[in-house]
């Protein structure tokens, strides 16, 4: 029995965990759960042109919204900052 490798890659359209024989890095290959079509990569080794244009629309617009709200976090934690720097100089000059 042959000893064959495998590197793991989520699929681009469902996203599930895919087990990819390494023989096949570079070629296109199917997801056997959603039937979507992909390039094989090493996400370790891929160059970013690469990763970048096999993300689907729907993963790039949940990376996305992640970002915005994290920025939203940022910015709600620095206005409450700004209010407690605020109140501190209206206590010292009581």
């Amino acid at each position: 029995m042959p000893n064959v490798t495998y590197f793991s890659q989520d699929c681009p359209t469902c996203g599930r965990k895919l087990n990819v024989r390494v023989e096949y890095l570079g070629k296109k290959v199917v997801c056997q759960h959603c039937s979507g079509s992909f390039l094989a990569w090493d996400p370790e080794g891929a160059p970013a042109e690469t990763i970048s244009a096999s993300l689907s629309g729907t993963k790039l617009m949940d990376r996305a919204q992640e970002l915005i709200e994290m920025a939203e976090q940022k910015i709600a934690e620095s206005r409450i900052m700004k209010i407690r720097i605020d109140a501190g100089t209206v206590e010292s000059t009581r």
